[in-house]
């Protein structure tokens, strides 16, 4: 494709997305104010910034960031930690502190996200697994709304201990939740039994709407730092945020029982923890933005992407079929090549830990693996779908999409 194709190309998506991207800057500004007047009523200080060393008992900075995020998410309480490792490390911590031998969960969005199988025993063997742990599973897809609400009230029953919605799409091309979905959602649950816990998986989603889940009736929810709500500034981390009694339990896993939320390093941290969560809003729009941008792109193009480009959002990944697994590696090389880490390597499919297929993965980030930058990934499988995620700016985002679009076509 030429320069001066790719140009018009451009210049026709922007005109196109104008009124959208007014849009996201709305919910920015938004979200933005929500932090800040946050920020404000906790009185956060440059004292909460000092770090923390051994078993940190009374560590300020600690305790006030996950007050910032109790009242943030609308929560009663949180677990905000650099221990967790990453998103699917918050999230088993949620599902181990939760459930026991005999108990019940389910998912009400299909098959999770690959690393979240292995955690669970799904389809393959994978030691430690909930299901080694004698904890049932069960699952539904998403449908049509009339028979997914009617299969909830079908599926979750007085032995359900657990459901489990993730508001993301995967690997998959399934439509992502919207929080007003998640409304639903677990109203359904709830009108199946009163009991059971309602758990989003909500990486990906933080600040892409108004509203987060806990507002829609979520009883917990965990999430990833180095995704939305770190801004780019967070170095590792995951959150938990909901009903105090089951935060408390995920604390006694993270840690042990008797000692939970109590303890806990903040070592170098603090300060990019609240500076991350301060700017993550914007940061949110500017990946939104490059979501939106390479929707227009490669539809023009003749590929089909999930969401559409003027489909409403709830998370910040973009799917595109690109049909072939040379050209999903073309993508993702291109990706990798306009990245400001590691412009050089050469992305390979291989088999990651925690996969069922062979996964191609571009990730020049300044933080490890961080999909809040820009990144693009896709397992060598049929209709061989890349997932492009991040973009701490919009204009890095616009550049490296435009070199994808290029490889792809050739």
């Amino acid at each position: 494709m030429t320069d001066e194709k790719i140009l018009k190309l451009k210049l026709e998506v922007l005109d196109e997305v104008a009124e959208i991207f007014k849009r996201v800057d709305e919910v920015a500004e938004f979200n933005t104010l929500k932090v800040l007047n946050s920020m404000r009523e906790v009185k956060v200080s440059d004292a909460h910034f000092k770090t923390s060393t051994g078993y940190a008992y009374g560590d300020i900075g600690r305790e006030k960031l996950e007050e910032l995020y109790v009242k943030i998410f609308k929560a009663e309480s949180a677990l905000v930690r650099t221990q967790f490792v990453s998103g699917t490390h918050a999230l088993a911590t949620v599902l181990f502190g939760i459930l026991r031998p005999g108990d019940e969960m389910i998912s009400l969005t299909g098959a999770p996200y690959d690393t979240m199988q292995t955690v669970i025993g799904h389809a393959v063997k994978s030691k430690g697994s909930l299901k080694e742990f004698g904890v049932g599973y069960r699952e539904i897809d998403l449908t049509n709304e009339t028979n997914y609400f009617d299969a909830i009230k079908n599926v979750v029953t007085a032995k359900t201990k657990l459901a489990l919605i993730q508001k993301s799409r995967g690997y998959s091309t399934r439509k992502t939740l919207t929080v007003d979905d998640i409304e639903k959602i677990c109203a359904a649950v709830k009108s199946a039994n009163k009991n059971c816990v309602t758990f989003i998986d909500n990486c990906y989603g933080e600040f892409v709407e108004r509203r987060e889940p806990i507002e829609a009736g979520a009883d917990i929810v965990a999430g990833s730092l180095i995704k939305n709500i770190g801004g780019g500034l967070a170095p590792t981390g995951g959150y938990i945020v909901g009903r105090r009694d089951l935060v408390e339990l995920t604390a006694y896993r993270l840690t042990a029982p008797g000692m939970g939320g109590e303890l806990g390093a903040s070592l170098g941290t603090p300060r990019l923890l609240y500076q991350g969560l301060f700017v993550a809003p914007h940061v949110t729009a500017q990946a939104l933005k490059g979501a939106i941008f390479a929707a227009g792109i490669f539809s023009r193009l003749g590929y089909k992407v999930f969401p559409a480009t003027k489909d409403f959002r709830g998370d910040i990944i973009q799917a595109i079929e690109l049909n072939r697994a040379e050209k999903l590696i073309a993508f993702c090389r291109a990706i990798q090549k306009f990245s400001p880490v590691d412009s050089y390597a050469v992305p390979e499919a291989w088999a990651m830990p925690g996969y069922e297929d062979e996964v191609i993965m571009a990730a020049g980030t300044f933080v490890q693996g961080a999909s809040i930058e820009l990144s693009a990934d896709g397992p060598l499988r049929e209709p061989y779908a890349v997932y492009l995620q991040g973009g701490l700016t919009f204009e890095h985002a616009k550049l490296a999409i435009l070199e994808a679009a290029r490889a792809s076509v050739q």
